[in-house]
């Protein structure tokens, strides 16, 4: 039963003062959520399972021979979707993070904590894989509670002991593959096969990320939501009245009140029988019914379980549903906003120009300095000579033999020091010494620009230009 605009429910504010998960003195309360149940939660385990499985296989999976997504700080080395960067490359990295916190602002504008509810890893290993298991060994929320209770017998021994078993072998595999988007599978695996003496460095690096995610999905849990994720923070600066949210409909549901068979409400009533389920199934604690929170993730547990009342009540579903602030006030939904196309502007010229510069991205990479401790020399043959260090990074996966030629002044002709070929090993990057002579004549004055190219193959593949130092030439005064 809605009630009419103008009387609008206000939301008791005492909930602001304090956190579900903390107690007056201070001390965290453990939550048990009752075990989720309905369409959106079998919907999230379909998006579950299909997540995990490119997530562990995301290691095994190749294009061109190399991984689809590599992100080695040590090395600083980056591999995403079979594109290799390099430090080189800060501006394209400096670029996309800067597109992509846009493309967050803009996503959450319009639609709220989706990512949390649905892609996050936090949220996904938390409630739809250890949760699971936590259900499947110990029961329900009040079976969990009581066991926690019980005494130290046998039963609760075997069922704590399988449980945190468990944990940590997930835990164990879990670490194993975000290493692997670390360092690799092939040094993954050498690191599992071969002594942990050999790979001390790879081999600690795995049992602290175990530890932590051990500690993270079997003791910390929603705190990692509710206190340490910057995001839930953010969201509170960036979510509007027409952000898309999980929301409870105020008009329609309040004012609450328990319901009773064959006795007549003593006053009008809303829909909402304030039977608290939303309340218990919410995994961070939260009661929806005070309005959106920095707590809420949007799992959509209470939008499953307020549905299953409405339907057993007679009422429709829907009193808390995905919807928006204006939405529920004003009845009707308006997403593309000024704002919103404000941000994608913003956001469509960010893709273009990054796609731009992946694409016209050079293979090979030319640095040319100076030769540490020289200016110039001049030759018994009336030439200027300057000597350069050339660094070449190979930014492929395969060597590349090149070929430096000086393109201009015309007149210069170039020298490398050293008769090895160049050749720039795949992954990696070389220095060379080379020497530039232009004849003096031709130089007007203390510095000349001078074009050096790289060729591969006789393909003009890179260029870089550098200053020539000469003498400086001074002008007589005519008498």
């Amino acid at each position: 039963m809605a009630t009419d605009s103008t009387s609008v429910y206000q939301y008791e504010e005492e909930y602001r003062n304090t956190l579900s998960t903390v107690d007056a003195e201070g001390k965290r309360v453990w939550i048990y959520p009752k075990k989720p149940a309905g369409p959106y939660h079998t919907a999230r385990l379909v998006v579950t399972v299909v997540l995990l499985a490119l997530f562990f296989g995301g290691p095994f999976i190749q294009i061109g021979g190399r991984p689809l997504l590599l992100f080695n700080f040590f090395e600083r080395k980056f591999i995403i979707f079979g594109q290799a960067f390099w430090p080189q490359d800060f501006v394209l990295l400096a670029l996309t993070l800067i597109t992509l916190f846009v493309f967050i602002i803009l996503f959450t504008v319009a639609f709220g904590r989706l990512w949390c509810g649905w892609a996050c890893p936090q949220t996904i290993f938390m409630e739809n894989v250890f949760r699971k298991i936590e259900y499947w060994i110990e029961g329900d929320a009040n079976q969990q509670r009581k066991l926690d209770q019980a005494p130290w017998d046998q039963s609760k021994i075997l069922k704590k002991g399988l449980k945190h078993f468990l944990f940590i072998t997930l835990s164990v595999l879990i670490a194993h593959v975000a290493m692997a988007y670390l360092i690799g599978i092939d040094q993954v695996e050498q690191i599992i096969t071969q002594s942990p003496a050999q790979h001390m460095a790879g081999f600690l690096g795995l049992l602290v990320f175990t530890a932590i995610f051990y500690g993270v999905f079997a003791r910390f849990r929603e705190q990692a939501c509710i206190a340490v994720c910057p995001y839930g923070r953010l969201q509170s600066v960036l979510l509007v009245k027409n952000s898309i949210v999980v929301i409870y409909d105020w008009l329609r549901g309040e004012p609450r009140g328990k319901l009773k068979k064959n006795q007549p409400a003593a006053e009008p009533r809303g829909h909402c029988v304030d039977c608290k389920l939303c309340v218990h199934v919410c995994p961070t604690g939260i009661d929806i019914r005070h309005g959106t929170q920095l707590e809420c993730v949007n799992c959509t547990a209470c939008i499953d379980a307020c549905d299953d009342v409405m339907e057993k009540v007679g009422y429709p579903k829907g009193l808390i549903r995905y919807s928006s602030y204006t939405a529920v006030e004003q009845g009707r939904q308006k997403i593309f906003t000024p704002r919103i196309a404000g941000y994608a502007a913003v956001l469509t010229a960010l893709v273009s120009l990054l796609g731009y510069l992946i694409f016209t991205r050079a293979d090979v990479e030319m640095t040319v300095l100076k030769a540490p401790g020289t200016l110039y020399t001049k030759t018994d043959d009336g030439n200027i000579t300057n000597v350069y260090n050339i660094e070449f990074v190979n930014k492929t996966f395969a060597d590349i033999p090149i070929e430096v030629r000086v393109e201009s002044p015309a007149s210069a002709t170039l020298s490398k020091i050293g008769a090895e070929p160049l050749v720039i090993p795949k992954e990696g990057l070389i220095k060379n010494l080379f020497i530039v002579k232009i004849p003096e004549i031709d130089i007007t004055g203390a510095k000349t620009a001078v074009v050096l190219t790289a060729y591969q193959n006789g393909k003009k593949i890179e260029s870089a230009t550098a200053r020539f130092m000469g003498p400086i030439k001074i002008k007589k005064a005519g008498i």
